[in-house]
């Protein structure tokens, strides 16, 4: 193979990149993303393995289950990419492809829920909804418009790091610091779901007239604060929302 042909032409790494926003499109209960995988960097393998036979070869080693975070998949996408220009060279074996995709999905499937899913999208939602006393319905507009420029970054991000460090990824995507930002924005999550908390409360209150208003109000803010605190120290979320809901009802029979 010429040193060209062993090397992949940065438009069909990024026509990798945007086959892989589709990894799950194929999910199945046997290889789970391995389908959605092999689709996704089929344009390198053919690229790298002209020969039907290296090529076919290529493609089934990256059909054995697969599966991790979807965002963060770019991430071993452009590793798998670093790797196979190294096969086609002759300079490393097939199993150490391998060995890279089973040594960083689950890691990296831990990660990406903690920052994208427990972090990035309750703290963009909640800050949404703060906005929504003067947004109305585009705070949902926003919403998917911040949102999706987060992940699309870090997807476009994660995916270089892979092509270009190849196995020291992991180093690239410690220097990113995604689990100290993943703290922020859920501070940033827990700000906003209590501003839009105490502007409900107001707001039933003011509705509400008379004297229990104040009162409503009060009670809305105070139990908010009790039940953060109650959460803190390790109450379970289902009692609190069962004694919530319990509450509601009696609130609702008496005021």
């Amino acid at each position: 193979m010429t040193e060209e042909r062993s090397t992949i032409p940065r438009r069909i790494r990024w026509r990798v990149f945007r086959r892989s926003l589709f990894l799950q499109a194929s999910w199945n209960p046997k290889g789970m993303q391995n389908l959605g995988l092999a689709w996704a960097l089929y344009p390198a393998l053919c690229w790298l393995y002209p020969d039907r036979q290296a090529r076919q070869a290529a493609v089934e080693r990256h059909l054995s289950p697969f599966n991790t975070h979807p965002y963060v998949a770019a991430a071993i996408v452009g590793g798998v990419l670093f790797h196979e220009e190294r096969i086609a060279r002759g300079e490393e074996g097939p199993e150490r492809v391998e060995a890279f995709k089973r040594a960083l999905m689950g890691p990296l499937a831990a990660l990406g829920d903690g920052f994208f899913w427990l972090s990035l999208k309750p703290a963009v939602g909640a800050l949404c909804c703060a906005l929504v006393p003067v947004l109305g319905a585009w705070a949902a507009v926003l919403f998917v418009l911040l949102y999706n420029a987060v992940h699309l970054e870090q997807r476009i991000k994660l995916f270089r790091l892979g092509v270009h460090k190849g196995d020291r990824l992991v180093e690239g995507i410690a220097e990113e610091h995604l689990p100290l930002w993943g703290a922020r924005l859920r501070a940033v999550a827990a700000a906003c779901a209590g501003g839009i908390a105490a502007w409900l409360a107001l707001q039933f209150g003011t509705h509400q007239g008379g004297w229990t208003g104040p009162l409503l109000a009060a009670g809305c803010l105070g139990l908010g604060a009790m039940a953060y605190g109650l959460v803190a120290r390790g109450l379970s979320t289902y009692l609190l929302l069962v004694v919530a809901g319990l509450l509601a009802g009696v609130a609702g029979a008496f005021l």
